[in-house]
């Protein structure tokens, strides 16, 4: 698999505070990948590093296969655009000569972009309505436009629907998702909005405390958090001979509880384990959310497990 950013045990210490503790991460070519986390957990520490805005305590990261310490790492650089924090737009200005500064920062021989990304972020009949009348949507699509400028072909985003409206969010979703899947643009995405990533995402990475706790893919997300009846029994052993008889797509768990993925009669279920000599103590639907499954990690990873 290619990787279009790869970090190894990547550090950052502010005195005596420590932002990321050996944090290691891939980032696959063509992903949207959601870094998921709660506010203050290091997801801009690390966007911060990986753009060149702050250097690491210790550790490396590679984009495009370029290591951070090697001199043409600033040619990788030239492939990513990106919003972190805040948009980087001057709100005394129009969104098309916001675009035209940024052409010329970037030394582009023209302006011939310009319209094309006003079109795509849905800001082409913005005029000459200054930036600062915007609303924080269209700002935040400017935002992502300016990063467009260039032409990359990675673009990381830092928390780009907080504080948005419903209809907001909305819009810079569909934007993400035209930019990967017609453009082919990898999408790196920090957010503590668990339900907006997973509209999202193909990848997650899962941090807390400056740390990795887990990287899955959403294929194996959707697996994990699948629906099933949970059934608390007496006998694990004896209900897996059960179930394979019923010819259901089961899992065992620890603490003698068994999950049932097929559909099943609960009834049917019950008698089943029944007639194998295993008593069922409950029975109930389970849909683990993302949510629930990122607490159990952050929990996991206080106890000193889940780590990557």
């Amino acid at each position: 698999m290619e990787y279009v950013l790869q970090t190894q045990a990547l550090g950052k210490n502010y005195r005596k505070f420590t932002a990321l503790e050996n944090l290691t991460m891939s980032v696959p070519r063509g992903a949207v990948y959601g870094l998921v986390g709660k506010n203050g957990a290091g997801k801009t520490t690390l966007l911060r590093l990986i753009c060149g805005l702050q250097t690491p305590t210790y550790g490396t990261y590679s984009l495009y296969g370029r290591n951070n310490q090697e001199p043409d790492i600033i040619k990788a650089r030239r492939r990513m655009g990106a919003v972190v924090e805040t948009p980087s737009i001057c709100l005394d200005m129009s969104a098309e000569n916001n675009l035209r500064q940024q052409c010329r920062v970037l030394g582009l021989p023209d302006f011939s972009c310009v319209p094309e990304l006003l079109e795509l972020v849905g800001l082409e009949g913005t005029g000459k309505k200054k930036a600062k009348n915007f609303s924080l949507g269209m700002r935040q699509r400017l935002g992502i436009a300016v990063a467009l400028c260039g032409g990359p072909d990675f673009l990381v985003l830092d928390e780009p629907v907080n504080g948005l409206d419903p209809q907001g969010i909305v819009e810079i979703r569909e934007l993400i998702l035209k930019l990967n899947r017609e453009r082919d643009i990898t999408v790196l995405i920090s957010s503590h909005i668990l339900e907006e990533l997973h509209k999202l995402a193909t990848h997650y990475g899962f941090i807390d405390s400056g740390r990795m706790l887990r990287q899955v893919s959403a294929e194996e997300l959707e697996a994990t958090c699948r629906k099933c009846v949970r059934a608390d029994v007496s006998d694990t052993q004896a209900a897996a001979l059960a179930l394979d008889g019923l010819g259901v797509d089961y899992k065992i768990l620890e603490g003698k509880q068994v999950d049932v993925f097929d559909a099943v009669n609960t009834g049917k279920l019950v008698q089943a384990l029944s007639d194998a000599g295993c008593e069922v103590y409950s029975v109930q639907n389970h849909d683990e959310s993302l949510e629930s499954y990122f607490l159990s990690l952050v929990g996991a990873g206080k106890g000193g497990e889940g780590h990557a």
